[in-house]
């Protein structure tokens, strides 16, 4: 009984803490001649490459709906679309030629350029799965939940995570955390999340079963209705008594002091 005791207490602490973990590439080949060529004629210097041309700048109708709907001002808007253009410019140099030798059209922040400004300016050190849902979630508008995020969609997102009212951020979480978008967190999903944020212990016969025993403690904790499953009223109610259960299965917010320093610097670095 007491050994029990011991593992729910240590499952119960590693509900407050959050997560964890990083990556890179390259490569090349060459050719043989067999007789020495004719004399060329002189080779006429190639064309520098175009430069890359940005998309046009979106109108002003738009800034004044973001300012209207977003928790950003004027001048906080005029800064993230520089750190917009900057992102997107940057991606496009950063990817592989196409085949005729012109960079590739990115029509807004892909998803790799996107994970490095969660990691790098946010500091969101978490597990690629909790990532790659981030990125899959974030509210994209008519164009749904695919392809690269444009600069509406950005700003509306940075506002949940930055600005977001308690309401917004639980949804955020809840989104990320719904695997399957059926509007319930699952055991199963449970298990997936919280899997890779446990230490494994050396000599544990099976793993899994410190994960499977943190997945029944919380759901103790956050199924309201005992019916098996957390659901997004479940969650509401579990995080307003326990705030720290919010981000039970893994960060998806930066903290606030990543958040009140990326605010802060806003209109002064870009």
């Amino acid at each position: 009984m007491g050994t029990e005791n011991k593992q729910l207490s240590m499952a119960a602490s590693a509900i407050a803490l959050r997560g964890a973990h990083m990556f890179l590439t390259a490569g090349k080949a060459a050719a043989e001649r067999r007789l020495p060529p004719p004399p060329q004629p002189a080779v006429k210097p190639r064309p520098k490459p175009k430069p890359i041309v940005f998309g046009s700048r979106p109108s002003q109708k738009v800034f004044e709906m973001l300012f209207k709907t977003t928790k950003f001002n004027k001048d906080e808007l005029e800064a993230l679309y520089s750190m917009y253009r900057k992102l997107v410019v940057a991606a496009q140099a950063a990817a592989p030629a196409t085949a005729i030798g012109h960079p590739p059209k990115i029509e807004g922040i892909d998803q790799s350029t996107f994970r490095d400004v969660m990691h790098n300016t946010f500091d969101l050190v978490t597990e690629e799965a909790i990532l790659e849902r981030i990125w899959v979630t974030w509210e994209r508008g008519a164009v749904g939940g695919e392809g690269a995020l444009r600069f509406e969609a950005w700003v509306k997102g940075l506002s949940v995570l930055l600005r977001g009212t308690n309401e917004e951020r639980r949804n955020h979480c809840f989104a990320v955390y719904d695997l399957n978008s059926d509007g319930y967190i699952t055991k199963d999903e449970m298990f997936l999340l919280l899997k890779n944020s446990l230490l494994k212990q050396p000599g544990d016969e099976d793993p899994d079963e410190g994960v499977r025993d943190l997945v029944e403690l919380v759901l103790k904790k956050m199924d309201i209705d005992k019916d098996g499953r957390v659901s997004s009223e479940d969650y509401k109610e579990s995080v307003e008594q326990e705030p720290l259960l919010l981000e039970a299965f893994g960060q998806c917010l930066p903290s606030k002091r990543h958040a009140a320093a990326f605010l802060k610097n806003l209109c002064t670095k870009t």
